[in-house]
Parts: structure tokens; sequence; C-alpha cells
């Protein structure tokens, strides 16, 4: 299932806790921060994003699992 939002609203959307840019990720239906620091994963559920940062994952040790590091 796709993220279907607005592109707009998409480009004001910050990560709450470092306030970088998101990138869409239509397979977790997910908005990930750009920011490789915090990395953090916001799901979108029925195309609302839950900007919590309770309610994030870490991506972080993804990254570093990846076959490309």
């Amino acid at each position: 299932m796709a993220v279907n939002l607005d592109p707009d609203l998409l480009s004001i959307l910050v990560c709450p806790k470092c306030r970088s840019e998101f990138r869409v990720d239509d397979e977790a239906n997910e908005l990930v921060c750009t920011n490789i620091a915090c990395a953090l994963a916001y799901p979108v559920r029925d195309d609302i994003p839950v900007l919590l940062i309770d309610e994030a994952r870490d991506t972080r040790a993804e990254q570093s699992e990846s076959p490309d590091n």
C-alpha cells in the first residue's frame, strides 16, 4: 500500500526530533527522516502521518546491516 500524501503537505513536513526532511517509504508505509544520525521512520495510517517520536521506528540498525556498507 503506497503512501498517499499531498505533495504540498509532504514538502512542509519535517521530523519532529531533528527537523530534517522526509523521504517516503511506500513499501513500509512510512515517512523516513533523511538525517542519517536520526533516521526515525514514522508510520502513515489511513494516509495520515503519525509524527509522534514515541511511535517512530529507529532505522539506524537496519542501515548499518545493509549489504551496501
